[in-house]
């Protein structure tokens, strides 16, 4: 059924390490919900794999004693969803990761082949793109810290080189204090469905919940890779909260985003969806942060 040249099962990450580097050309797969899948279209035949789905030491998520919300790479949608620490502090990030697929999907997908994979429709990147989210990498040099929006180069390609791997995702909590998001997806079907456009908001409201002292977007499928609309957190950063500036928070988003037509919706719809999302996710946003327009 799938065409493998040879799997490697790491250990460690130390061996996985070693593994990358011995077999430069091999593939990493952790729960295989894309990299089997191109395997059996014939995209990766004849690979080589390293498998790191065995390393627990990369699952789970805890919060560090600075506050820091730390997210192992192996962790699977399900259990984001469900974990109390995601509940608590970044609620929308598990309301995000519960649209990818469907459940048998959901429990064997992770958060870090979502983001490795380097598509502008993971649904888990432009919510961790509006958290400010830190990218650890761990290789032959030890290990780095990449914010997330230098880790995407390109469309499919992130910054990972020769015997690197990613092994967590950090939220600092700077990035999240205080905050109130809202995530949502367009796509042709309500469920088991590619984005056809992604928003997340979030923002921070004043004590008085009157005026918007921070908010921050971002968007799946609005470029080649997710990207931030500063434009649009610039134009509402210290404005009152009112309809007015709904408004233009959406007509703002509009000068960053640069979508493609395919064979999804073309690039106009798209530019509409920018709009229309960014507005709606903005007025969910101060509405879960006790604000009223």
């Amino acid at each position: 059924m799938y065409d493998i040249k040879a799997l490697y099962e790491a250990k460690s990450v130390p061996d996985a390490i070693e593994l990358l580097l011995a077999h430069p050309q091999a593939r990493i797969i952790a729960g295989g919900s894309d990299v089997l899948v191109q395997m059996r279209e014939g995209k990766l035949a004849g690979s080589e794999l390293v498998s790191i789905y065995g390393l627990d030491e990369l699952r789970g998520i805890k919060l560090e004693d600075d506050g820091t919300i730390r997210i192992g790479s192996l962790t699977s949608f399900s259990h984001i969803t469900k974990n109390r620490i995601i509940q608590q502090y970044i609620n929308v990030l598990g309301e995000a990761v519960d649209m990818v697929g469907g459940p048998q999907i959901r429990n064997i997908g992770t958060i870090g082949g979502n983001t490795c994979n380097g598509v502008t429709s993971a649904d888990s990147a432009s919510t961790l793109f509006a958290w400010d989210a830190v990218i650890e990498i761990t290789g032959p040099d030890g290990v780095r810290l990449v914010p997330i929006q230098e880790f995407y180069i390109k469309a499919g390609v992130v910054d990972l080189r020769p015997g690197e791997l990613q092994t967590a995702i950090l939220i600092r909590q700077d990035s999240y204090a205080g905050y109130q998001g809202h995530y949502i997806k367009y796509a042709m079907r309500n469920a088991m469905d590619i984005a056809t456009t992604g928003c997340s908001v979030n923002v921070k409201l004043s004590p008085d919940k009157t005026t918007i002292l921070d908010a921050r977007i971002a968007y799946g499928v609005a470029g080649p890779v997710p990207m931030r609309a500063h434009s649009a957190e610039s134009a509402v950063r210290g404005c009152a909260v009112s309809e007015e500036t709904v408004d233009a928070f959406g007509k703002a988003a509009l000068n960053d985003v640069n979508p493609r037509t395919s064979w999804r919706a073309s690039r106009e719809f798209r530019l509409q969806l920018v709009e229309e999302l960014a507005k709606r996710a903005l007025a969910e946003s101060i509405r879960l942060s006790g604000g009223t327009i």
